[in-house]
């Protein structure tokens, strides 16, 4: 998977210190992605990014959390720099200080390039911004927020927050765990999926399949998959990079990066855009 990604020109890589299957143990993800790095001497072509803070082992954000997170990430990666380290999630019983402070001592060090924030709130976020006008704290450059189609919270608020301070968007759960590959469908399959129940509790109603007629029919008129529709969408957004999904074999791989060709109107972004409203 991981060749075919870099051989249709895929650079960037994310991951976390604690994904991976069950049972496999902590930074399972980091592992793999190290062994290929290593393997195929690719490093100097590839922008890693990896997450700190969820861990049961290393909770939260506090500084010995961050510098140990952060050594055991890269150890685990093969790497000496990490590209873009994220808090994984606002950690509201440290400082925002200490955790920014935390980040900065490892740019200084060589040991990550960027630091970015991930489910942060609007105000939270905004403060921490602030703190990284200072020059002993860093400075947030990305945002990984939850964004697709059916979840729109983003756009509250936080998207403007980007666009004022030019940090770059790059959403998690870009097909809304699956649902908006259009592999769920009314009266369909069960889907063997550990994230099947929570799918069908959270869009298994009008408005989820009211989006996908929409990316059924778009999808059709540009001759390609209803992922890569949802996907293009989600890149045409003001603020937004790139969006993160992730594919379990080579064929949804293929219609993942169809997104990155296609160019969809302004009337089938609004179409889109309305059905999810």
């Amino acid at each position: 998977m991981l060749d075919a990604y870099f051989q249709a020109g895929g650079n960037f890589i994310d991951t976390a210190d604690i994904y991976g299957r069950r049972g496999d143990g902590m930074g399972a993800s980091e592992r793999i992605i190290g062994r290929w790095i290593a393997a195929r001497g690719n490093r100097e072509q590839l922008v890693i990014a990896t997450k700190v803070g969820m861990s049961p082992e290393r909770p939260g954000l506090g500084s010995e959390a961050i510098a140990r997170g952060a050594e055991d990430s890269l150890a685990r990666l093969g790497i000496e720099t990490i590209d873009l380290y994220y808090a994984h999630e606002d950690d509201l019983d440290t400082p925002l200080e200490e955790t920014l402070g935390a980040f900065q001592q490892l740019i200084d060090a060589g040991k990550i390039r960027y630091a970015a924030a991930s489910n942060y709130s609007a105000e939270r976020l905004q403060r921490a911004l602030e703190l990284g006008e200072h020059e002993d704290m860093a400075h947030y450059v990305a945002l990984q927020p939850h964004y697709n189609l059916l979840e729109r919270d983003y756009e509250a608020e936080l998207a403007s927050l980007c666009e004022r301070h030019e940090l770059a968007c790059i959403p998690y759960f870009g097909l809304a765990r699956g649902f908006l590959s259009g592999k769920y469908r009314r009266g369909g399959e069960e889907i063997e999926s550990p994230r099947a129940e929570g799918v069908r509790e959270s869009y298994f109603n009008d408005r989820g399949f009211a989006v996908l007629e929409a990316l059924d029919e778009i999808a059709a008129t540009h001759d390609t998959a209803v992922a890569a529709v949802a996907l293009a969408w989600l890149g045409a957004q003001p603020t937004v990079l790139a969006p993160i999904a992730s594919a379990t074999s080579p064929a949804q791989l293929r219609d993942l990066l169809a997104a990155g060709d296609l160019e969809l109107s302004a009337a089938e972004l609004e179409r889109l855009s309305v059905a999810g409203a």
